[in-house]
């Protein structure tokens, strides 16, 4: 079995949208196991009461939170790791990066040397950041030993110019607008499968499983 963990950080639930359809293509690879992950929530209820973001957070209340205590398993006990997270001023969100800066064990003993990683997002806007926040976030995952998969420009979908869509050549995304309202678009869920098939493919190959 080659063992793939989406971990995800969503606010509005576009970003778990994604990750759901991340894990779907990557459950069309022969031999995968493939789980998903939410990582902890930093703002107050009361923060999220006031962005009408509890409804949307109880849409993924039954995925998994990824704990200190489960950091072992999830991501030194996995052969590649698919990140989730929103645009924040062009980097990752701050819960996100709280976990990855919590990884300094593993990072010391070279846990995730050679484990293959890989990046989606999404934005408000089409041009929010999001390219900036995967690129950012990959120099993370170099330090820490990874190696980085991102959206070939075999998967055309991100060539259309007949939609406003999300994709580029780091990863795909989408784009939630302004007021949190647009969902993602088939064509976006379509580029997230195409990156969990394409990822857990290398690290299948890598692994030689």
């Amino acid at each position: 079995m080659v063992k793939v963990n989406v971990i995800f950080h969503s606010i509005h639930g576009h970003i778990y949208k994604m990750a759901e359809a991340i894990a779907e293509g990557a459950r069309e690879v022969e031999g995968a196991e493939v789980e998903i992950y939410q990582v902890p929530e930093t703002l107050p209820y009361e923060v999220l009461e006031k962005m009408g973001a509890i409804e949307t957070k109880n849409l993924f209340a039954h995925i998994p939170v990824v704990t200190r205590s489960m950091y072992e398993d999830v991501f030194a006990g996995a052969d590649a790791l698919i990140f989730g997270t929103p645009t924040r001023y062009g980097n990752m969100s701050a819960q996100m990066r709280t976990v990855f800066d919590g990884l300094g064990g593993l990072w010391s003993r070279d846990a995730l040397v050679g484990k293959v990683g890989s990046v989606f997002t999404s934005s408000g806007t089409q041009h929010g950041g999001q390219e900036s926040t995967i690129l950012t976030t990959h120099v993370t995952l170099l330090h820490l030993g990874m190696i980085i998969v991102g959206l070939p420009y075999s998967e055309s979908r991100q060539r259309r110019m007949d939609e406003i869509t999300g994709g580029s050549p780091y990863g795909a995304s989408t784009i939630a607008g302004t007021d949190e309202n647009r969902q993602p678009s088939e064509n976006e869920l379509a580029m997230a499968r195409y990156q969990g098939r394409h990822v857990t493919q290398i690290a299948k190959k890598l692994t030689g499983r």
